[in-house]
């Protein structure tokens, strides 16, 4: 079986130009490319609910911000996908990723989980570390910046721990490196929080969420000021509709990494990987996940290798895909994708993005060089073509990686594209791309219907 998504990553639509030392940027002044973030965004919400109509199995989306150079655009996907929620049914909802380090671990696991309640259970919930010192130094904690790579670590794997606390207990308290929840001060002397807890109904004693305290003459006028009765547990709500906690995911590069997430149950997404390469990097995943005895949310025991479409669990990889539509002159719409390639990684290749290209038998690609469109293509990291040219190129991946089932996500939005543009791809790959792809792989999983019906009037 397969399952196709989306990957949105909010690329600008505005032209694109050449600079004299050759480096691709968007050709619009700052105040076009506020406009062109305006229709992005309204294009991503648009993109998200046609790719449940056209019968897709994921909408994935990044966390982004302040990029005029036109590669990347994605503030809040959990806000955008929950306008894509309420006018959906089917499709699930992902993120690659959720930036943790950039948010309090509370606030986020609050946020996703109303998108798991709004959409009826479809939030596949993608958590990362952050790269790009921009966005990183501006929201990032002091103690999580990634001019620190092992503190930063520390904070992203604890926050992890955090969220999933605040999704699984009903009551809970932490004590960690970074975090101390409820913080060991705060004064908490209400007499509703006092009154609830000691009826003995609630499941926890009243003992247990507060250390009630005596008088403080300091204490002001406030009464829950008053006395030192403090705070000892908190209740996080809502918590998500899907039980004990949604599929969690991670795009993945190094080995660490994939160790990490294999060992506790969390998929792995894998972005830009050539195929040799992925390869290398399922059979870690999944020795990985063999030796930790499975590791799963429901434990369901041992997975297919590469994906499994029952569980929807393992590792699923993302390609950019261009379709030569009919009508279209072969040539141009070749350079224009390949201009789109290079606004991408003349954004991506300074980070350092192009070791994940080198092949499992390179040590590594020149860091240094210029990431060209025509590496891209050659490694069919990007695929461009006719429907039979995509779907042959797509099969290759599943077939040299040896997947049994098979998940993957087609890139279609890159820049200089119109929404339109964009949505032509969209309706186009599931029209011919989707059924070769289905027959080859022995059918495309169904989403059921989970979303909310938010106009259907409420029985009383």
């Amino acid at each position: 079986m397969i399952e196709i998504g989306v990957f949105h990553n909010g690329a600008s639509d505005l032209p694109i130009a050449t600079t004299p030392n050759g480096i691709a940027v968007n050709d619009g002044n700052l105040a076009e490319v506020h406009e062109s973030s305006q229709r992005t965004l309204v294009s991503q919400v648009r993109q998200g609910i046609l790719a449940d109509k056209l019968g897709f199995n994921y909408f994935f989306m990044t966390e982004h911000h302040f990029q005029p150079e036109g590669a990347e655009f994605s503030p809040n996907p959990l806000l955008a996908e929950t306008a894509i929620a309420a006018r959906t049914r089917q499709i699930r909802l992902g993120q690659a990723a959720n930036i943790i380090t950039w948010w309090h671990p509370i606030r986020i696991a609050e946020q996703a989980a109303m998108l798991d309640v709004l959409s009826g259970g479809r939030l596949e919930f993608g958590i990362g570390r952050g790269y790009q010192p921009r966005e990183a130094e501006v929201f990032g904690w002091p103690f999580a910046t990634i001019q620190d790579q092992e503190r930063n670590r520390a904070y992203y794997q604890e926050a992890y721990d955090i969220i999933i606390k605040a999704w699984t207990q009903p009551s809970f308290s932490h004590q960690g490196q970074f975090f101390t929840i409820p913080p060991v001060f705060t004064r908490w002397n209400h007499q509703q929080t006092i009154a609830y807890f000691a009826r003995g109904t609630a499941g926890r004693k009243l003992e247990d969420v507060v250390q009630i305290g005596g008088l403080d003459p300091y204490g002001g006028s406030n009464p829950v000021l008053q006395s030192t009765t403090i705070l000892k547990e908190l209740q996080v709500f809502p918590q998500p509709i899907q039980r004990p906690h949604p599929q969690v995911w991670e795009p993945l590069t190094t080995e660490r990494s994939i160790r990490w997430a294999a060992e506790r149950g969390i998929n792995g997404y894998f972005i830009v990987e050539p195929n040799s390469r992925l390869k290398k990097n399922i059979e870690l995943y999944y020795d990985v996940s063999e030796k930790a005895k499975w590791p799963d949310r429901l434990g369901r025991g041992q997975l297919k290798y590469g994906w499994d479409a029952e569980k929807r669990r393992g590792v699923i990889t993302g390609r950019y895909i261009h379709l030569l539509l009919p009508g279209m002159d072969r040539d141009r719409e070749l350079k224009r994708f390949r201009e789109a390639l290079e606004l991408q990684w003349d954004y991506y290749g300074p980070f350092g993005f192009a070791a994940v290209l080198a092949d499992a038998d390179e040590e590594k690609l020149d860091l240094g060089k210029k990431v060209d469109a025509g590496t891209l293509l050659k490694k069919e990291i990007a695929i461009f073509g006719t429907p039979s040219e995509v779907a042959a190129s797509i099969m290759r991946i599943k077939e040299s990686c040896s997947y049994d089932d098979f998940a993957l996500n087609a890139w279609f939005e890159t820049g200089g594209f119109s929404g339109a543009e964009i949505e032509d791809q969209m309706q186009y790959f599931a029209e011919e791309v989707k059924p070769m792809l289905a027959r080859a792989c022995g059918g495309q999983v169904e989403n059921p219907p989970l979303g909310l019906n938010f106009e259907e009037p409420r029985s009383r």
